[in-house]
């Protein structure tokens, strides 16, 4: 078993709010990051695959398709965009870091498994100080 990891970046602005909650209340919970005029960061997202080397390319996948795939299921969808609003498989979500990840991990699960690899995990950074590492529902127990 192998592991490969691709970087992207993009730049995306949310916030974080209960729209059943208070103004108030939203701002004890989520302090600043629940700013009625949003906020934004620069990303950096990691999306590390596994599986065994094709004898034959000396691949686990090709990184054009895995560039490709992460591209056209994510970032595009992401970059320079209000996570909130206009980001389709974050509607009805809260768009914080964790729950973030979680959603791109399952974006990009099936794709990447189309080309004979596995997603291991999916890291997000939001901040220099901050990030979040998913590994998938299946990887729970292991």
């Amino acid at each position: 078993m192998i592991y490969l990891t691709r970087r992207e970046r993009f730049n995306a602005a949310h916030k974080l709010f209960r729209e059943e909650w208070s103004q108030e209340e939203n701002e004890a919970v989520f302090g600043k990051c629940s700013n009625p005029n949003w906020h934004g960061h620069n990303y950096e997202l990691f999306v590390t695959v596994k599986g065994e080397v094709n004898p034959q390319t000396g691949f686990v996948i090709d990184l054009k398709e895995l560039k490709n795939i992460i591209k056209a299921h994510v970032v595009n969808k992401l970059d320079h965009r209000n996570i909130n609003l206009d980001v389709d498989f974050m509607q009805g979500k809260i768009a914080s870091t964790e729950v973030l990840a979680i959603e791109i991990f399952n974006q990009l699960k099936s794709h990447i498994e189309a080309h004979q690899a596995m997603l291991h995990s999916v890291k997000l950074v939001e901040t220099e100080n901050n990030s979040v590492e998913y590994f998938g529902d299946d990887h729970a127990g292991n």
